[in-house]
């Protein structure tokens, strides 16, 4: 096996944080299937859930990797990720963490690998290799490792009765009480002679379902609602996508989406404590917060990482 090196993040290595949007395009969207005819608002109904769990991850690039093997240096970087929730106990008006996993993962290109050195008593690297050698896959590799933590701990807590708000888009089918809350805009949905209801929806309420994706991989139901009426906002402001699996019978997705419109303005964050307010929700945000400090101080780890593979190799 060949030598390995621990370099620092190069920026023109590539971000280390990729939209993971793919889903955006796949298949066709039908407008129809709530609503067939005239849009309108539509109030939302707090049904009194009790328990509502606010899920999310957060990834960090740790260290460059080069394997220096006799045909030539293999690309890697290490990066850690962790995912968790927030349980919202609503009666008792008390929320805190719950199910905080921290993952470090080293992956190599060309289908190569080496074990990663212990660093110290908890920072520890497992290994994974992909075929190809470009950075942006390395990445996508590291990025959907977290995504599916984050998959696997929201279906966990849905299945165990809770609701269940999972940050970024959802990628599977299961019938399940999990919505994904998607914050940014990045392809639009709607026709042009649907798409001005958006402006005219205020905070409780959304707009009908449509659905995303039909006839391809991933279908799913989505709604577009507000979060906060502000002044001088655009017609998009304060207003964020959501979506369920098109799995789940119509009704029962109309009701989560009439439960999601009622109960997140309550949640919606200020623009005084959050600058992506009120988009980023309040769970959310601390939630965030507290995984950044779960990662570990980041110059601690590098240096931590490069010792040990420095000690390993001498």
């Amino acid at each position: 096996m060949g030598q390995l090196y621990v370099e620092g993040w190069a920026p023109e290595y590539g971000s280390p944080f990729e939209s993971d949007d793919a889903l955006a395009d796949e298949g066709k969207v039908d407008e129809t299937v709530e609503v067939s005819g005239a849009w309108n608002p539509i109030t939302g109904c707090d049904d009194g859930i009790a328990q509502v769990a606010f899920v999310d991850g957060v990834r960090r690039i740790d260290a460059r990797l080069t394997l220096d093997e006799p045909e030539g240096p293999i690309p890697g970087i290490c990066g850690t990720h962790g995912v968790g929730a927030v349980v919202w106990e609503r009666p008792s008006r008390r929320s805190e963490f719950t199910a905080i996993q921290i993952d470090r993962l080293a992956v190599f290109g060309n289908g190569r690998g080496a074990p990663i050195p212990v660093a110290a008593s908890d920072i520890s690297y497992r290994s994974e290799s992909i075929p190809e050698t470009d950075p942006g896959m390395l990445i996508q590799r590291f990025h959907g490792s977290m995504r599916k933590a984050e998959a696997r701990l929201s279906e966990q807590l849905a299945r165990d009765g809770l609701f269940v708000i999972a940050d970024g888009p959802i990628n599977d089918l299961a019938a399940t009480d999990r919505v994904g809350y998607i914050k940014t805009h990045r392809a639009p949905y709607l026709s042009p002679e649907r798409s001005p209801i958006i402006g005219r929806v205020k905070a409780g309420e959304r707009t009908p379902l449509f659905l995303i994706g039909q006839g391809g991989a991933y279908p799913r139901y989505s709604w577009y609602q507000r979060l906060a009426d502000i002044p001088d906002g655009h017609s998009w402001t304060g207003v964020v996508r959501c979506e369920v699996s098109s799995a789940l019978r119509l009704d029962e997705a109309s009701g989560i989406a009439n439960r999601t419109a009622a109960i997140l303005p309550h949640v919606g964050s200020e623009l005084h404590l959050e600058p992506r307010a009120p988009q980023n929700l309040i769970p959310i945000a601390a939630l965030e917060r507290e995984l950044r400090r779960r990662l570990g101080d980041p110059a601690f780890v590098y240096r931590a990482l490069r010792s040990a593979v420095a000690t390993a190799g001498a």
